[in-house]
């Protein structure tokens, strides 16, 4: 049987353990590089995401600005010829005071009516919006029950009676708006109509 020899094992050399160290320095430089590209990398995000936050908080302030702007401009629509179409409907209103506070015995305001219409025995809150929603039509039947017992306190005891007006009006809204015992006045043109169908009978408070 023919045996193999083994060739000697050559043991560590100089050449052997240098090339080594430099090789593990190549890749150590190598690591560093990476390391600072990716902080580099971090910081460029963290830049961009607060750049992004900057802009969502810019946009929407301006869309705060803009509907402010919308329900401004409904409620200049509004006033102006308010009086003039709820007599038309055989109330005597000679005006209408606009953004009264309800204030609690501590002077807390509880309560915000846009508009009110007022004469000896009768009270109309007008809820002024843009585009009105189904959900402003219980918050302001919620504002109405604070403005009663508010008159019931002060030993008022004239009818109220509630109004919700808009720009843009879904058809859906207006009808839920009358539903609900609410006067809809919706802009038509350069003034406004109050929507009274046939039958209707404003809620009273």
């Amino acid at each position: 049987m023919e045996t193999k020899t083994r060739e000697p094992q050559m043991g560590l050399t100089f050449e052997k353990v240098w090339a080594a160290l430099m090789e593990l320095r190549e890749e150590s430089k190598e690591t560093g590089r990476l390391i600072r590209e990716m902080r580099e990398e971090s910081k460029e995000t963290d830049r961009r995401l607060r750049e992004t936050d900057r802009l969502v908080k810019e946009t929407g302030k301006s869309i705060g600005g803009l509907n402010n702007s919308f329900g401004e401009l409904a409620e200049h629509l509004v006033a102006p010829n308010i009086c003039e179409k709820f007599n038309a409907l055989g109330y005597h209103f000679n005006g209408s005071n606009k953004n009264q506070e309800i204030k609690n015995e501590r002077g807390q305001i509880i309560a915000e009516i846009d508009i009110i219409l007022e004469n000896n025995d009768c009270i109309v809150a007008v809820e002024v919006k843009s585009k009105p929603k189904n959900a402003d039509i219980d918050n302001f039947a919620g504002r109405l029950e604070i403005l009663r017992k508010y008159k019931d306190e002060k030993k008022d005891n004239r009818r109220i009676r509630g109004a919700i007006a808009g720009a843009v009006f879904n058809d859906h809204v207006k009808r839920a708006v009358i539903e609900a015992g609410f006067y809809a006045i919706e802009q038509t043109g350069d003034t406004v109509r109050i929507d009274v169908p046939e039958g209707f009978k404003p809620k009273e408070w």
